[in-house]
């Protein structure tokens, strides 16, 4: 591989794969998971990296079941604090967590209070040091629910603008004996009407789509009754919540790995079309469709998250929108020549366009980001390997897609 060149993203784990117990964007959202990249020659890797080691947060990154009493802060060692991102992802939706930093720059903590209960914790952190350079980090913790209680989470907040891609996604704190009566608590409805049915995933993940994606200018309407359900065994219900969504305007974009170009139609007509470099043949994309889980401006990609080791670790990369659970994104790529977007697939399963350190409004992939939301479509065909190129699972982030509707219905607890 040339080293001017490296490989990019994560879109077919090799030693693992997705199981049916999925967060959601949640999860799912989130937002809020593993992502990677390769090491782009020339990053000046040792100083960046010192002072990214010198941020910590607390709790640690993928601590479960974080008492509600306990410590929430974010330090840094040298340097200090640019930037601090908390969002909360639990019975209210998705919510900004409001801090302060200290007049040191050294400390950040949140306004008075104690952690949400049965809640989802994202953060995002960018320092700087005295010579100027920059770290970002990302992390995301889960706090407790009381002892038999449980509650689903789900994402994005209420009131968002989606895609007309968008499938409601529910996983739920504690596993679900009962499956039965805690999809009888919950309602999808839409305006104007449409069929919409359920799918369960295990017994932690509750999805629901329509037969067809939704019609533009649709409003989503989610009830959640769950207080005092019982979902088996001493387990119930804690929740009462209802959440609005409104469906945006109709885009899809179409990659074809073959051709090395990504199109974007809107509405039905085409709005553009860039050049991509997609998956590798040893870590080819995966095919089908997939739906824009969450959209970062810059985030962190790296390989010992994702079962390619030190692959690659990447501090800043631009303009990401996550497709899939197991770190399949579209992003920009300010590493590679010019000469490979449109002509090779470099990557190791995600898609990347031409962009600069920083990310840039005006690159490729700083004009797709300003043109997608989250529960947009994005469908990859032609991707090819040195072995099968699987279709994307369905509940490898929103997936579902991929499945008849009558595979779909077939999921439901109420037959």
């Amino acid at each position: 591989m040339d080293p001017a060149e490296p490989a990019l993203g994560r879109g077919r784990p090799r030693a693992r794969r997705l199981g049916t117990r999925v967060a959601v964007l949640a999860a799912l959202a989130s937002l809020l998971l593993p992502a990677g990249c390769s090491s782009p020659e020339g990053f000046d890797g040792d100083k960046p990296r010192s002072l990214k080691e010198a941020i910590r947060i607390v709790p640690h990154d993928g601590a479960r079941s974080v008492r509600t009493g306990g410590r929430f802060e974010v330090q840094v060692r040298t340097g200090h604090l640019e930037r601090v991102e908390v969002e909360r992802t639990g019975d209210a939706g998705r919510q900004r967590v409001i801090g302060r930093i200290s007049p040191d720059g050294r400390v950040w903590r949140p306004a008075p209070g104690e952690l949400a209960p049965g809640a989802r914790y994202t953060v995002d952190v960018v320092a700087r040091d005295d010579a100027g350079h920059r770290a970002v980090r990302h992390a995301t913790f889960t706090t407790s629910v009381p002892p038999g209680a449980f509650v689903g989470v789900f994402h994005p907040e209420d009131r968002t603008t989606v895609g007309t891609g968008m499938i409601v996604s529910l996983e739920f704190s504690r596993p679900i004996a009962d499956r039965a009566a805690v999809q009888r608590a919950i309602s999808v409805t839409a305006s104007p009407a449409v069929e919409v049915a359920p799918h369960w995933f295990g017994n932690r993940r509750l999805d629901f789509r329509p037969r067809k994606r939704w019609r533009s200018g649709t409003d989503i309407t989610v009830r959640l009754r769950l207080r005092g359900i019982r979902g088996g065994p001493h387990t119930y219900g804690m929740q009462s919540k209802t959440v609005h969504y409104h469906v945006g305007r109709d885009q899809t974009a179409t990659v074809d790995a073959a051709r090395h170009t990504l199109t974007v139609r809107r509405n039905g007509r085409v709005l553009a079309t860039y050049p991509v470099t997609a998956g590798n043949a040893e870590n080819p994309t995966y095919n089908g469709t997939m739906v824009i889980l969450e959209r970062r401006s810059v985030t962190r990609m790296n390989g010992h998250t994702v079962g390619f080791g030190g692959a690659y670790d990447i501090k800043d990369v631009p303009h990401a929108m996550r497709l899939t659970r197991s770190g399949t994104f579209v992003h920009g790529n300010y590493w590679a020549g010019a000469r490979v977007f449109g002509a090779r697939n470099t990557s190791h399963g995600c898609v990347g366009l031409r962009d600069t350190r920083g990310g840039g409004r005006g690159t490729p992939a700083g004009r797709l980001f300003g043109q997608s939301i989250v529960g947009d479509i994005v469908q990859v065909r032609h991707s090819r390997g040195l072995g099968p190129v699987g279709t994307v699972a369905p509940d490898n982030g929103l997936g579902g897609w991929n499945m008849t509707w009558q595979q779909w219905k077939r999921g439901s607890a109420l037959r």
